[in-house]
């Protein structure tokens, strides 16, 4: 592993896999230039082994290296559930290679001489995509939990809430009281802290028809 970087801990970081020195060197020091960290990679698998797929950015993948070819990079990035951006580079790109490459789940698919406007456009907006994505990946999983706290019972109101049902239809549903659906919602609203309906939909509504 080669790693040249930035010193901007907080900034995006951009994995670099490339065995040309002086490429990694020019396009790292291309990309430090609008703030982003980059971390150089000469050898693809060492790359596979050790990078950090807990970190926020985006990866710019060369697609002719000895050994692990970038196209089999990408593939096991996917395989394995890598959800940074990857941003393919080619000197010798065909069609059908740039067409398995976005089959695959490329975000883009450059040839060298890389364009530096271009790298650079396509790099922001990758990091921009990526730090969206992580954000509703978030989102969803501290609503989960919170749903995990509710009753079954609670559930199955939630559910019929986002359904568009009032209390009484929903007492109607469940066999129930509509004081006793009134509990329940009251209940819900609480460990779920929301404030409002429109509040409760917007953050719950595909968890809660997702239930069991």
């Amino acid at each position: 592993m080669n790693a040249s970087a930035t010193h901007q801990p907080q900034s995006p970081l951009i994995h670099l896999i490339d065995d040309d020195q002086a490429v990694r060197d020019s396009l790292s020091l291309l990309i430090g230039t609008v703030g982003l960290r980059v971390q150089g990679w000469a050898d693809p698998q060492a790359f596979i082994d050790g990078f950090d797929r807990a970190s926020v950015g985006a990866i710019v993948l060369d697609v002719r290296m000895p050994g692990v070819s970038g196209l089999t990079v990408l593939d096991r990035l996917m395989a394995q559930g890598v959800d940074q951006p990857v941003i393919m580079l080619t000197g010798h790109g065909t069609v059908e290679m740039c067409r398995r490459a976005f089959k695959a789940g490329a975000a883009e698919f450059l040839e060298k001489p890389v364009d530096d406007e271009q790298l650079l456009e396509a790099l922001q907006q990758a990091v921009r995509q990526h730090v969206r994505s992580r954000a509703r990946s978030q989102a969803d999983n501290a609503a989960r939990e919170q749903v995990a706290q509710l009753s079954e019972r609670e559930r199955e109101v939630l559910a019929f809430i986002v359904q568009g049902l009032t209390n009484k239809e929903i007492a109607r549903m469940l066999a129930l009281s509509p004081r006793t659906v009134e509990t329940h919602r009251a209940n819900l609203f609480a460990k779920l802290d929301c404030d409002s309906l429109a509040q409760l939909i917007r953050r719950y509504a595909v968890l809660a028809t997702g239930e069991d």
